[in-house]
């Protein structure tokens, strides 16, 4: 339709004196959004929201059901209608920030755009409503998702066969080392120590230690990576394996892998790999071919399922050759047209055991074989070469903004630090919660530890220019501020519906439960 005013978009925002360039972020910190006091605090005595039909006459309750299955009244618990518990839990939702809410640009973890198309096929109720104690003969689809799935990560990152059933990248990470652990036990040493480079991923050293290992950090070099010299001098024949985040935490990829993997496996040890930041790779090279000899991939950092948060997470684990008789079961296998679970260990006598209940998560296999599907090679040679343009592109417009610490080339995420800022009195806190202001979730700060004040940025490949441009231009303008005001911006955040929190007070006075009559500020 025809505009005859001549009336634009843009004209609202340079009205109200913003920036143009960052107002598309800052919707998130306008408009009716509602105080919310704990549901504890609401509802009163005899409301109720549920309407059920009344027992016929003269059932008893009490004699229908076994006395263990009654439940007792719970002190405390809120009385509220239908009403007041739909709007409680919609203005929490309110409250929230997600993927499909705005730009997610954490480094720690990709935080990518998940497909609706992968969200409805995964609600088909073949699938959705299979359950996993089905006999075989009623779960062959299922059974043949799981199994080509297994098969196209093995071959998209080299690996001879793949473990399905770890529940999240960290139980991927714990199941690697179990595997190792009985590969050296099996040879008659199971070895006792780990070496883990400083640029390396924060859970490897707790998978490590739950494994019964001694960590022995390595430095990396002043060009952020882990140099060949370094691991010699510290490989001996007590050291199980290696653990190396490739591209390692400050998005530098380690060019020395090949040479690191040949000192490692002359002294009898495993490389493991972890897979954290496989985004960067996928499509375009295999660890695999690298010397990994296993490698955790996170399925919703690179195939786009929904992020863990305590579940669904799903950290299938690809293996060498060498660890394929220890793998976890169940292990699915294709015999002629048909598949089967292998549940007994009489059949894979030196498996490490079943490292959670039933299959795997089912949910998550289904979105990512999707996405592998509507991809394809090329697709996922695309996903990693727009992850590592979009990291540059942002580091190329805010170098010289923001101090960046290494000036060795990054792939898929960048870091920064607040040293410039520091000149002024700013940390990167301050930049962190200034952010906020302009409706954007900060980055990751103050990881990896080996930067000071790191800002830690991963705009991964499903986001556009725009809003890369929206979060540089927010980027600049807290960078100018921190200059020019620096006590106004270390007040922030101002515009959100709960100001500059206490950082520690959730540790150091806890709320641990809650009690009628009990006002928690």
């Amino acid at each position: 339709m025809a505009n005859p005013t001549g009336w634009k978009p843009s004209m609202e925002k340079e009205a109200a004196g913003v920036d143009a360039g960052i107002v598309g972020l800052l919707g998130a910190t306008r408009g009716l959004v509602m105080e919310e006091p704990l549901v504890f605090e609401q509802g009163s005595p005899g409301r109720i929201g549920v309407s059920l039909p009344p027992l016929p006459a003269g059932a008893d309750a009490a004699s229908e059901l076994p006395a263990a299955l009654l439940r007792g009244e719970i002190a405390g618990m809120p009385e509220m209608s239908e009403l007041e518990v739909v709007r409680h839990f919609t203005r929490l939702s309110q409250w929230n920030w997600g993927i499909d809410t705005g730009f997610y640009p954490l480094g720690s973890c990709t935080m990518k755009y998940n497909p609706k198309s992968s969200e409805a096929l995964a609600r088909l109720p073949g699938f959705a409503g299979a359950h996993p104690l089905l006999p075989t003969s009623m779960s062959q689809g299922a059974l043949e998702l799981m199994w080509k799935l297994e098969r196209a990560l093995s071959e998209i990152a080299g690996f001879p066969a793949s473990v399905m059933s770890p529940a999240a990248g960290a139980q991927g990470e714990l199941v690697g080392l179990m595997m190792i652990r009985a590969y050296h036990v099996a040879r008659g040493n199971p070895r006792h120590k780990v070496l883990i480079p400083d640029t390396a991923h924060g859970t490897n050293p707790a998978s490590a230690a739950f494994n019964g290992y001694s960590t022995v950090q390595l430095p990396s070099g002043p060009d952020g990576r882990l140099h060949p010299e370094t691991v010699a001098k510290a490989m001996d024949d007590d050291v199980a394996a290696i653990m190396i985040t490739n591209p390692n935490t400050l998005g530098i990829f380690e060019s020395h892998i090949a040479e690191i993997a040949e000192i490692v496996h002359a002294r009898g040890g495993l490389v493991y790999g972890d897979g954290a930041n496989f985004n960067a790779l996928v499509g375009v090279a295999r660890p695999g071919d690298m010397g990994f000899d296993v490698m955790q991939y996170n399925l919703h950092k690179t195939f786009a399922t929904p992020h863990g948060g305590g579940g669904p997470g799903s950290g299938p684990v690809g293996v060498a050759e060498c660890l394929v008789p220890f793998m976890p079961l169940p292990v699915v296998v294709k015999e002629g047209e048909s598949y089967r679970l292998v549940t007994d260990p009489a059949e894979r006598p030196q498996t490490v055991g079943k490292v959670r209940e039933f299959w795997g998560n089912m949910g998550m296999f289904i979105r990512a074989w999707a996405l592998i599907r509507e991809l394809g090679p090329e697709g996922l040679r695309r996903v990693a070469e727009l992850a590592v343009l979009n990291a540059n592109y942002v580091r190329a417009e805010l170098k010289g903004h923001y101090n960046l610490p290494y000036e060795t080339d990054t792939l898929h995420e960048v870091v920064f630090d607040d040293k410039l800022q520091k000149e002024h009195g700013v940390t990167t806190m301050d930049v962190a919660k200034r952010l906020i202001d302009h409706g954007s979730h900060p980055p990751t700060v103050y990881f990896p530890l080996v930067v000071h004040g790191a800002l830690m940025i991963e705009p991964t490949e499903t986001e556009s220019k725009e809003t890369l441009d929206q979060f540089v231009a927010a980027m600049r303008a807290i960078a100018a501020e921190a200059s020019a005001d620096p006590e106004a911006l270390k007040a922030a955040p101002q515009k959100p519906f709960r100001a500059r929190l206490d950082e520690t007070r959730a540790a150091r006075k806890p709320v641990l439960r809650w009690t009628p009559g009990m006002k928690v500020e």
